[in-house]
Protein backbone atom coordinates (compact mmCIF):
# COMPACT_ATOMS: atom_id res chain seq x y z
CA UNK A 1 0.00 0.00 0.00
CA UNK A 2 1.42 3.56 -1.16
CA UNK A 3 1.90 5.82 2.02
CA UNK A 4 0.75 9.47 2.02
CA UNK A 5 2.70 12.57 1.79
CA UNK A 6 3.89 13.90 4.42
CA UNK A 7 5.98 16.62 7.06
CA UNK A 8 8.41 14.19 8.76
CA UNK A 9 9.08 17.01 11.02
CA UNK A 10 5.27 16.67 12.06
CA UNK A 11 4.22 13.04 10.98
CA UNK A 12 6.33 10.59 12.79
CA UNK A 13 6.19 6.74 12.95
CA UNK A 14 5.12 4.87 15.46
CA UNK A 15 8.72 3.64 16.46
CA UNK A 16 9.29 7.06 17.87
CA UNK A 17 5.99 8.72 18.11
CA UNK A 18 5.62 10.87 21.56
CA UNK A 19 2.07 10.46 21.86
CA UNK A 20 2.11 6.83 21.43
CA UNK A 21 5.46 6.36 23.65
CA UNK A 22 5.63 2.65 22.77
CA UNK A 23 9.09 1.25 21.79
CA UNK A 24 9.02 -0.86 18.21
CA UNK A 25 8.29 -4.11 20.59
CA UNK A 26 5.37 -2.48 21.34
CA UNK A 27 4.10 -1.05 18.26
CA UNK A 28 4.38 -3.86 16.80
CA UNK A 29 2.49 -5.76 19.87
CA UNK A 30 -0.55 -3.62 18.95
CA UNK A 31 -0.57 -3.34 15.38
CA UNK A 32 1.98 -6.47 14.33
CA UNK A 33 -0.47 -9.06 14.84
CA UNK A 34 -3.04 -7.42 12.61
CA UNK A 35 -0.55 -6.89 9.48
CA UNK A 36 0.77 -10.41 9.77
CA UNK A 37 -3.04 -11.99 10.09
CA UNK A 38 -5.15 -9.59 8.42
CA UNK A 39 -8.51 -12.32 8.94
CA UNK A 40 -8.49 -10.92 12.60
CA UNK A 41 -11.78 -9.47 13.43
CA UNK A 42 -12.00 -5.79 13.61
CA UNK A 43 -13.06 -5.01 17.04
CA UNK A 44 -10.19 -6.85 18.22
CA UNK A 45 -7.78 -4.60 16.69
CA UNK A 46 -6.32 -2.54 18.92
CA UNK A 47 -5.84 0.66 16.34
CA UNK A 48 -9.47 -0.25 14.94
CA UNK A 49 -10.73 -0.02 18.96
CA UNK A 50 -9.00 3.48 19.07
CA UNK A 51 -10.03 5.04 16.27
CA UNK A 52 -13.51 3.86 16.56
CA UNK A 53 -13.62 5.49 20.11
CA UNK A 54 -12.08 8.31 18.99
CA UNK A 55 -14.98 8.49 15.88
CA UNK A 56 -18.14 8.27 18.76
CA UNK A 57 -16.73 11.26 21.03
CA UNK A 58 -16.34 13.64 18.13
CA UNK A 59 -19.52 12.58 16.89
CA UNK A 60 -21.26 12.48 20.03
CA UNK A 61 -20.12 15.83 20.73
CA UNK A 62 -21.39 17.20 17.22
CA UNK A 63 -24.46 15.73 17.70
CA UNK A 64 -25.30 17.29 20.97
CA UNK A 65 -23.73 21.00 19.67
CA UNK A 66 -26.37 20.41 16.58
CA UNK A 67 -29.34 20.11 18.94
CA UNK A 68 -28.53 22.92 21.19
CA UNK A 69 -27.92 24.95 18.35
CA UNK A 70 -31.03 24.27 16.87
CA UNK A 71 -33.54 24.76 19.60
CA UNK A 72 -31.78 27.53 20.61
CA UNK A 73 -31.79 29.63 17.75
CA UNK A 74 -35.32 28.33 16.85
CA UNK A 75 -35.91 29.86 20.61
CA UNK A 76 -34.58 32.88 20.34
CA UNK A 77 -36.04 33.72 16.58
CA UNK A 78 -39.39 31.14 15.85
CA UNK A 79 -37.48 31.45 12.12
CA UNK A 80 -37.51 28.53 9.73
CA UNK A 81 -35.11 30.91 8.20
CA UNK A 82 -32.63 31.40 10.73
CA UNK A 83 -32.18 27.48 11.22
CA UNK A 84 -31.01 26.95 7.65
CA UNK A 85 -29.03 30.08 8.56
CA UNK A 86 -26.70 27.69 10.94
CA UNK A 87 -26.30 25.37 8.25
CA UNK A 88 -25.48 27.87 6.18
CA UNK A 89 -22.41 29.28 8.41
CA UNK A 90 -21.36 25.55 8.80
CA UNK A 91 -21.10 25.42 5.31
CA UNK A 92 -19.06 27.94 4.19
CA UNK A 93 -15.94 27.62 5.97
CA UNK A 94 -15.89 24.17 4.28
CA UNK A 95 -16.57 25.32 1.02
CA UNK A 96 -13.80 28.15 0.61
CA UNK A 97 -11.46 25.89 3.08
CA UNK A 98 -11.45 22.42 0.76
CA UNK A 99 -8.61 22.60 -2.03
CA UNK A 100 -6.03 23.86 1.36
CA UNK A 101 -7.58 21.07 3.90
CA UNK A 102 -6.81 18.02 1.32
CA UNK A 103 -3.15 19.51 0.66
CA UNK A 104 -3.31 19.71 4.88
CA UNK A 105 -4.27 16.45 5.50
CA UNK A 106 -1.81 14.51 2.86
CA UNK A 107 1.03 16.70 3.97
CA UNK A 108 0.59 16.51 7.95
CA UNK A 109 0.25 14.08 11.14
CA UNK A 110 -3.52 13.58 10.27
CA UNK A 111 -3.99 12.56 13.75
CA UNK A 112 -2.71 16.07 15.14
CA UNK A 113 -4.75 17.63 12.57
CA UNK A 114 -7.53 15.67 13.99
CA UNK A 115 -6.57 16.66 17.54
CA UNK A 116 -6.13 20.26 16.91
CA UNK A 117 -9.59 20.73 15.09
CA UNK A 118 -11.44 18.94 18.21
CA UNK A 119 -9.22 21.56 20.47
CA UNK A 120 -10.88 24.25 18.79
CA UNK A 121 -14.62 23.08 18.71
CA UNK A 122 -13.76 22.23 22.24
CA UNK A 123 -13.20 26.08 22.60
CA UNK A 124 -16.62 27.25 20.57
CA UNK A 125 -18.81 25.35 22.75
CA UNK A 126 -16.78 26.53 25.64
CA UNK A 127 -18.09 29.92 24.48
CA UNK A 128 -21.67 28.93 23.57
CA UNK A 129 -21.81 27.65 27.58
CA UNK A 130 -20.33 31.14 28.09
CA UNK A 131 -22.47 33.06 26.32
CA UNK A 132 -25.38 31.42 27.81
CA UNK A 133 -24.48 31.99 31.38
CA UNK A 134 -23.31 35.40 30.85
CA UNK A 135 -26.87 36.15 28.92
CA UNK A 136 -24.97 37.98 26.01
CA UNK A 137 -25.70 34.93 23.49
CA UNK A 138 -27.44 35.88 20.68
CA UNK A 139 -28.66 34.86 17.15
CA UNK A 140 -25.51 36.75 15.25
CA UNK A 141 -23.12 34.89 18.02
CA UNK A 142 -24.42 31.99 17.16
CA UNK A 143 -23.72 32.42 13.79
CA UNK A 144 -20.21 33.44 14.15
CA UNK A 145 -19.40 29.94 16.64
CA UNK A 146 -21.56 28.13 13.90
CA UNK A 147 -18.79 29.29 11.38
CA UNK A 148 -15.60 28.37 13.19
CA UNK A 149 -17.03 24.62 14.01
CA UNK A 150 -17.59 24.26 10.40
CA UNK A 151 -13.77 25.48 9.76
CA UNK A 152 -12.74 22.86 12.24
CA UNK A 153 -14.67 20.08 10.88
CA UNK A 154 -13.27 21.36 7.29
CA UNK A 155 -10.07 20.29 8.30
CA UNK A 156 -10.79 18.12 10.58
CA UNK A 157 -13.17 15.44 8.19
CA UNK A 158 -10.70 15.11 5.69
CA UNK A 159 -8.07 14.16 8.02
CA UNK A 160 -10.12 11.36 10.09
CA UNK A 161 -11.21 9.68 7.27
CA UNK A 162 -7.86 9.63 6.04
CA UNK A 163 -6.45 7.94 8.68
CA UNK A 164 -8.80 4.61 8.28
CA UNK A 165 -6.43 2.81 5.69
CA UNK A 166 -3.02 3.68 8.08
CA UNK A 167 -5.41 1.63 10.54
CA UNK A 168 -6.47 -1.35 9.50
CA UNK A 169 -5.34 -4.45 6.68
CA UNK A 170 -6.28 -2.79 2.73
CA UNK A 171 -8.63 -6.29 2.76
CA UNK A 172 -11.04 -5.43 5.87
CA UNK A 173 -11.25 -1.85 4.71
CA UNK A 174 -14.83 -1.65 3.37
CA UNK A 175 -15.86 -3.74 6.46
CA UNK A 176 -13.96 -1.59 8.59
CA UNK A 177 -15.42 1.52 6.45
CA UNK A 178 -18.86 0.21 7.51
CA UNK A 179 -17.59 0.05 11.43
CA UNK A 180 -16.72 3.46 11.74
CA UNK A 181 -20.02 4.26 10.38
CA UNK A 182 -21.36 2.96 12.81
CA UNK A 183 -19.25 4.88 15.29
CA UNK A 184 -21.09 7.82 13.94
CA UNK A 185 -24.30 6.57 14.16
CA UNK A 186 -24.19 5.10 17.38
CA UNK A 187 -23.31 8.89 18.63
CA UNK A 188 -26.01 9.98 16.50
CA UNK A 189 -28.37 7.76 18.41
CA UNK A 190 -26.81 8.95 22.23
CA UNK A 191 -26.24 12.72 20.82
CA UNK A 192 -29.42 14.00 19.46
CA UNK A 193 -31.18 12.27 22.96
CA UNK A 194 -28.70 13.44 25.70
CA UNK A 195 -28.36 16.70 24.29
CA UNK A 196 -31.85 17.02 24.14
CA UNK A 197 -32.25 16.10 27.76
CA UNK A 198 -29.19 18.71 29.09
CA UNK A 199 -30.83 21.28 26.74
CA UNK A 200 -34.02 20.58 29.07
CA UNK A 201 -31.97 21.10 32.14
CA UNK A 202 -30.69 24.21 30.73
CA UNK A 203 -28.72 25.00 27.49
CA UNK A 204 -25.59 25.45 29.29
CA UNK A 205 -25.75 22.21 30.47
CA UNK A 206 -25.79 20.97 26.79
CA UNK A 207 -22.93 23.47 26.27
CA UNK A 208 -20.86 22.20 28.75
CA UNK A 209 -21.06 18.69 27.86
CA UNK A 210 -20.06 18.91 24.40
CA UNK A 211 -16.92 20.96 25.67
CA UNK A 212 -16.24 17.89 27.82
CA UNK A 213 -16.52 15.34 25.08
CA UNK A 214 -14.81 17.57 22.49
CA UNK A 215 -11.81 17.54 25.12
CA UNK A 216 -11.67 13.96 25.48
CA UNK A 217 -11.60 13.55 21.58
CA UNK A 218 -9.22 15.70 21.28
CA UNK A 219 -6.94 13.71 23.74
CA UNK A 220 -8.13 10.34 22.32
CA UNK A 221 -6.81 10.76 18.55
CA UNK A 222 -3.47 11.20 19.02
CA UNK A 223 -2.77 8.11 20.81
CA UNK A 224 -3.88 5.96 17.13
CA UNK A 225 -1.00 3.73 16.66
CA UNK A 226 -0.76 3.65 12.64
CA UNK A 227 0.11 1.04 10.34
CA UNK A 228 1.94 3.71 7.59
CA UNK A 229 5.14 4.74 7.76
CA UNK A 230 6.05 8.22 6.63
CA UNK A 231 7.51 9.75 3.20
CA UNK A 232 8.90 13.30 2.69
CA UNK A 233 6.13 15.45 1.35
CA UNK A 234 5.99 16.90 -2.30
CA UNK A 235 5.88 20.10 -2.83
CA UNK A 236 3.01 22.11 -3.35
CA UNK A 237 2.10 23.02 -7.41
CA UNK A 238 -1.14 24.16 -8.51
CA UNK A 239 -1.58 20.75 -10.34
CA UNK A 240 -1.57 19.09 -6.99
CA UNK A 241 -4.18 21.50 -5.79
CA UNK A 242 -6.58 20.84 -8.16
CA UNK A 243 -5.52 16.82 -8.21
CA UNK A 244 -8.20 15.51 -6.24
CA UNK A 245 -11.07 17.10 -8.40
CA UNK A 246 -9.24 15.94 -11.47
CA UNK A 247 -9.11 12.47 -10.14
CA UNK A 248 -12.56 12.37 -9.00
CA UNK A 249 -13.78 13.38 -12.31
CA UNK A 250 -12.02 10.96 -14.22
CA UNK A 251 -13.50 8.10 -11.91
CA UNK A 252 -17.24 8.12 -13.15
CA UNK A 253 -17.83 5.78 -10.59
CA UNK A 254 -16.74 7.70 -7.56
CA UNK A 255 -18.03 10.68 -9.27
CA UNK A 256 -21.47 9.27 -9.71
CA UNK A 257 -21.61 7.69 -5.92
CA UNK A 258 -20.65 11.26 -4.45
CA UNK A 259 -23.04 13.74 -6.44
CA UNK A 260 -26.19 11.08 -6.30
CA UNK A 261 -25.45 11.21 -2.51
CA UNK A 262 -25.44 14.80 -2.34
CA UNK A 263 -28.52 15.75 -4.14
CA UNK A 264 -30.35 13.10 -2.66
CA UNK A 265 -29.50 14.46 0.78
CA UNK A 266 -29.71 18.19 -0.60
CA UNK A 267 -33.38 17.85 -1.48
CA UNK A 268 -34.47 14.94 0.60
CA UNK A 269 -33.19 15.89 4.26
CA UNK A 270 -35.52 16.99 6.98
CA UNK A 271 -32.76 18.05 9.77
CA UNK A 272 -33.21 21.17 9.97
CA UNK A 273 -36.78 21.54 9.95
CA UNK A 274 -37.02 19.30 13.50
CA UNK A 275 -37.21 21.95 15.67
CA UNK A 276 -40.29 23.12 14.16
CA UNK A 277 -42.13 19.67 13.62
CA UNK A 278 -40.70 19.00 17.35
CA UNK A 279 -42.03 21.92 18.56
CA UNK A 280 -45.27 22.81 15.86
CA UNK A 281 -46.03 19.62 14.60
CA UNK A 282 -45.74 16.89 16.56
CA UNK A 283 -45.57 19.05 19.79
CA UNK A 284 -42.75 16.94 21.39
CA UNK A 285 -40.46 19.50 23.45
CA UNK A 286 -36.77 19.35 23.14
CA UNK A 287 -36.74 16.08 24.72
CA UNK A 288 -38.65 14.97 22.07
CA UNK A 289 -36.49 17.00 19.54
CA UNK A 290 -33.51 14.73 20.64
CA UNK A 291 -35.18 11.36 20.26
CA UNK A 292 -36.50 12.42 16.74
CA UNK A 293 -32.53 13.48 15.69
CA UNK A 294 -31.93 10.19 16.99
CA UNK A 295 -33.89 8.12 15.32
CA UNK A 296 -32.22 8.05 11.78
CA UNK A 297 -29.66 7.26 13.67
CA UNK A 298 -30.87 4.22 15.55
CA UNK A 299 -31.91 2.65 11.73
CA UNK A 300 -28.56 3.53 10.36
CA UNK A 301 -26.88 1.52 13.31
CA UNK A 302 -28.78 -1.06 12.38
CA UNK A 303 -28.21 -1.06 9.33
CA UNK A 304 -23.88 -0.39 9.16
CA UNK A 305 -24.12 -3.58 11.54
CA UNK A 306 -25.61 -5.64 8.89
CA UNK A 307 -23.49 -4.76 6.69
CA UNK A 308 -20.16 -5.03 8.95
CA UNK A 309 -21.03 -8.65 9.03
CA UNK A 310 -22.63 -8.85 5.88
CA UNK A 311 -20.63 -6.81 3.67
CA UNK A 312 -22.16 -5.47 -0.07
CA UNK A 313 -19.87 -8.00 -2.15
CA UNK A 314 -22.42 -8.06 -5.00
CA UNK A 315 -23.93 -5.06 -6.95
CA UNK A 316 -23.03 -2.61 -4.68
CA UNK A 317 -24.42 0.05 -7.27
CA UNK A 318 -27.77 -1.01 -7.44
CA UNK A 319 -28.06 -1.64 -3.59
CA UNK A 320 -27.58 2.10 -3.31
CA UNK A 321 -29.65 3.51 -6.24
CA UNK A 322 -32.23 0.94 -4.28
CA UNK A 323 -31.17 2.54 -0.53
CA UNK A 324 -31.60 6.37 -2.49
CA UNK A 325 -35.14 5.63 -3.32
CA UNK A 326 -36.11 4.39 -0.22
CA UNK A 327 -34.46 7.34 1.72
CA UNK A 328 -36.88 9.47 -0.67
CA UNK A 329 -39.67 7.21 0.41
CA UNK A 330 -39.59 7.48 4.08
CA UNK A 331 -38.94 10.91 3.90
CA UNK A 332 -42.53 11.37 2.39
CA UNK A 333 -43.90 9.20 4.91
CA UNK A 334 -42.46 11.35 7.96
CA UNK A 335 -43.47 14.57 5.85
CA UNK A 336 -47.21 12.79 5.60
CA UNK A 337 -47.29 12.11 9.64
CA UNK A 338 -49.09 13.74 12.64
CA UNK A 339 -47.89 11.21 14.89
CA UNK A 340 -44.66 10.75 16.74
CA UNK A 341 -44.10 7.24 16.65
CA UNK A 342 -44.91 7.31 13.22
CA UNK A 343 -42.74 9.89 12.41
CA UNK A 344 -40.01 8.37 14.69
CA UNK A 345 -40.67 5.02 12.85
CA UNK A 346 -40.11 7.12 9.09
CA UNK A 347 -36.75 8.87 10.77
CA UNK A 348 -35.09 5.23 11.31
CA UNK A 349 -36.41 3.58 8.02
CA UNK A 350 -34.91 7.17 6.28
CA UNK A 351 -31.56 6.38 8.66
CA UNK A 352 -31.37 2.52 7.88
CA UNK A 353 -31.42 3.06 4.03
CA UNK A 354 -29.19 6.00 3.86
CA UNK A 355 -26.22 4.19 5.59
CA UNK A 356 -26.32 2.14 2.05
CA UNK A 357 -24.94 5.39 0.13
CA UNK A 358 -23.03 5.81 2.92
CA UNK A 359 -21.23 3.10 3.12
CA UNK A 360 -20.52 2.04 -0.82
CA UNK A 361 -19.39 5.75 -1.29
CA UNK A 362 -17.13 5.47 1.52
CA UNK A 363 -15.67 2.41 0.27
CA UNK A 364 -15.84 3.48 -3.34
CA UNK A 365 -13.65 6.39 -2.06
CA UNK A 366 -11.25 4.19 -0.16
CA UNK A 367 -10.45 1.47 -2.20
CA UNK A 368 -10.21 3.31 -5.73
CA UNK A 369 -8.06 6.18 -4.85
CA UNK A 370 -4.33 5.86 -4.37
CA UNK A 371 -3.02 6.38 -0.79
CA UNK A 372 -0.69 9.53 -1.22
CA UNK A 373 -3.45 12.02 -2.15
CA UNK A 374 -6.37 10.44 -0.59
CA UNK A 375 -6.89 13.05 1.71
CA UNK A 376 -7.36 15.79 -1.49
CA UNK A 377 -9.66 13.27 -2.47
CA UNK A 378 -11.04 12.77 1.30
CA UNK A 379 -11.74 16.78 1.38
CA UNK A 380 -13.91 16.50 -1.61
CA UNK A 381 -15.89 14.04 -0.39
CA UNK A 382 -16.07 16.02 2.45
CA UNK A 383 -17.55 19.19 0.62
CA UNK A 384 -19.93 16.86 -1.02
CA UNK A 385 -21.10 15.88 2.42
CA UNK A 386 -21.23 19.65 3.69
CA UNK A 387 -23.21 20.87 0.90
CA UNK A 388 -25.60 17.73 1.28
CA UNK A 389 -25.81 18.09 4.88
CA UNK A 390 -25.10 22.14 6.36
CA UNK A 391 -26.50 23.57 2.78
CA UNK A 392 -28.98 21.09 2.53
CA UNK A 393 -30.15 22.24 5.87
CA UNK A 394 -30.00 25.91 4.61
CA UNK A 395 -32.13 24.88 1.46
CA UNK A 396 -34.60 23.09 3.99
CA UNK A 397 -34.84 26.25 5.86
CA UNK A 398 -35.38 28.45 2.91
CA UNK A 399 -37.94 26.17 0.82
CA UNK A 400 -40.01 25.90 4.63
CA UNK A 401 -40.03 29.92 5.23
CA UNK A 402 -42.04 29.53 1.58
CA UNK A 403 -44.24 26.48 1.46
CA UNK A 404 -44.38 25.30 5.25
CA UNK A 405 -41.86 22.99 7.04
CA UNK A 406 -43.96 19.47 5.75
CA UNK A 407 -45.13 21.00 2.48
CA UNK A 408 -41.15 21.45 2.34
CA UNK A 409 -40.21 18.07 3.48
CA UNK A 410 -42.69 16.55 0.73
CA UNK A 411 -40.83 18.04 -2.27
CA UNK A 412 -37.36 16.69 -1.10
CA UNK A 413 -38.48 13.28 -0.66
CA UNK A 414 -39.89 13.53 -4.52
CA UNK A 415 -36.63 14.86 -5.94
CA UNK A 416 -34.87 12.50 -4.51
CA UNK A 417 -36.48 9.74 -5.84
CA UNK A 418 -36.57 11.98 -9.09
CA UNK A 419 -32.97 12.40 -8.71
CA UNK A 420 -31.83 8.53 -7.85
CA UNK A 421 -34.05 7.65 -11.41
CA UNK A 422 -32.01 10.31 -13.53
CA UNK A 423 -28.69 9.00 -11.97
CA UNK A 424 -29.22 5.75 -13.20
CA UNK A 425 -29.34 7.04 -16.87
CA UNK A 426 -26.31 9.63 -16.37
CA UNK A 427 -23.92 7.76 -14.69
CA UNK A 428 -24.67 3.82 -15.88
CA UNK A 429 -21.18 2.60 -14.58
CA UNK A 430 -21.97 3.01 -10.85
CA UNK A 431 -25.48 1.49 -11.59
CA UNK A 432 -23.53 -1.71 -13.22
CA UNK A 433 -20.83 -1.62 -10.61
CA UNK A 434 -20.52 -5.59 -9.25
CA UNK A 435 -18.20 -5.32 -6.46
CA UNK A 436 -15.85 -3.40 -4.02
CA UNK A 437 -13.39 -5.72 -4.17
CA UNK A 438 -9.53 -4.78 -3.80
CA UNK A 439 -9.06 -6.54 -7.20
CA UNK A 440 -11.07 -3.00 -9.03
CA UNK A 441 -8.58 -0.75 -7.08
CA UNK A 442 -5.86 -2.57 -9.50
CA UNK A 443 -7.85 -2.09 -12.23
CA UNK A 444 -8.51 1.73 -12.05
CA UNK A 445 -5.46 3.29 -10.95
CA UNK A 446 -3.51 0.80 -13.02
Amino acid sequence: MKTPPADTSEQVSPTNDPTAQATPDAFDKLVGEAEREPEISLPRQTPFQRFWCTRVLSSLSFQMLAVAMGWHIYALTHSAFALGLVGLAQFLPMFVLTLVVGQVADRYDRRRIASICQGLECVAAALFAWGTFGGWISAPVIYVLAACVGAARAFESPAVASLLPGVVPRAQLSQATAWATSANQAAQIGGPALGGLLYGIGPGAAYLACTLSFALASAAVSTIPLRTKPVPRAPVTLESVFSGVRFIRSQPVILGALSLDLFAVLFGGATALLPIFARDVLHAGPLGLGLLRSASAVGALGGTIWLAHFPLRKRPGAAMFGGVIAFGMATLVFGLSHSFIVSLLALMALGASDVISVVVRLSLVQLRTPDEMLGRVSAVNSLFIGTSNQLGEFESGVTAGWWGAQTAVLVGGCATIAIALLWMKLFPELHRTRSLEREEQHEVTA
